[in-house]
């Protein structure tokens, strides 16, 4: 008895994938996947840069110290920049424009000084801002983590340079004859409340500059206007005594006038209450809230569009 045995092909239907008919964020949630670079909650995003604030400071530090690194003078420019600046607009504006308008040599020197160092504080954070994410791609784009930490960081570079260059400041108002008194003890939420009202700023045109590189371009022109309407170089409302009274208002309530006045008045002994507008420490801090808080949020919102396309 022979046996044969025949090849026979059987063909065997696939069986139906689990998968099938799952949209893919149902896929996602079903295998835990998340998307690469999502944007957190915010409670959650807030928590992920408090973990990140060594990095915030050490990168702070670094880029101070990068600053003027090539400068045979080193760190001396953080000082001598805005003294230079300083001195030029006295020429120009103190001597041969007569923008004191009689106040006092003794008063207007450390007067215009002052505005010079704290407005730079404020320009120097928005441009930093401007180019926080579109001048640091490659990190932003090799590395997670919370894209705030960027502009904060810089913001802070800027509040440690103007500490040193305060040193300069307190050395011109002692030698104007203006000496340290418990006044001095208001620089401390001054330079605070600026602060927070910087890093709101930084972070708002982080955002603009991430998607418009070219706003770099156009903010010297936007900060040098806002310089020469906020009282830098000249006294608001005597300047402006023959104006309706609401253009000075309008002038003397924006931040920038607002933390010039307040550290003129915490400085120099004769600049007094009178000076400032009324409310002013009100005024304040509501600024720093609302562009602290407000910028903060702003950028967030756009947090998982940083270093793409």
């Amino acid at each position: 008895m022979s046996e044969t045995t025949h090849d026979v092909g059987v063909a065997v239907s696939a069986l139906p994938s689990p998968d099938e008919g799952l949209t893919a964020a149902q896929l996602a949630a079903k295998y835990g996947l998340a998307v690469s670079g999502a944007r957190p909650p915010l409670r959650e995003y807030v928590r992920q840069l408090w973990g990140r604030r060594h990095f915030i400071l050490a990168f702070s530090r670094a880029k101070l110290a990068a600053q003027y690194s090539q400068a045979k003078l080193g760190q001396l420019w953080q000082v001598a920049t805005p003294l230079l600046n300083a001195a030029v607009y006295f020429v120009i504006f103190g001597v041969l424009l007569n923008t004191s308008r009689g106040m006092p040599k003794d008063v207007y020197i450390p007067f215009l000084v002052t505005g010079v160092f704290v407005f730079t504080f404020t320009q120097t954070s928005v441009m930093s801002g401007v180019r926080a994410i579109s001048g640091n791609l490659s990190l932003v784009r090799a590395l997670h983590f919370p894209r705030a930490s960027l502009p904060i960081s810089l913001a802070l570079q800027q509040l440690q340079q103007l500490l040193y260059s305060m040193l300069v400041l307190f050395a011109v108002v002692i030698g104007m004859g203006s000496y340290p008194d418990l006044s001095w003890a208001l620089i401390v939420p001054v330079l605070a409340l600026q602060f927070c009202f910087n890093i709101g700023l930084a972070l708002v045109f982080a955002r603009a500059g991430a998607k418009t590189p070219d706003l770099a371009q156009l903010m010297p022109f936007v900060m040098r206007t806002w310089m020469y309407a906020s009282g830098v170089m000249f006294s608001i409302p005597v300047f402006l005594a023959d104006k309706p009274q609401w253009v000075a208002n309008v002038l003397q309530w924006n931040p920038a006038a607002i933390y010039m006045d307040l550290m003129r008045f915490a400085l120099i002994e004769k600049y007094g209450a009178e000076n400032l507008p009324d409310h002013v420490w009100a005024v304040a801090g509501g600024w720093a809230v609302l562009m602290a808080v407000g910028g903060f949020v702003y950028f967030w919102k756009a947090e998982e569009r940083y270093g793409r396309g």
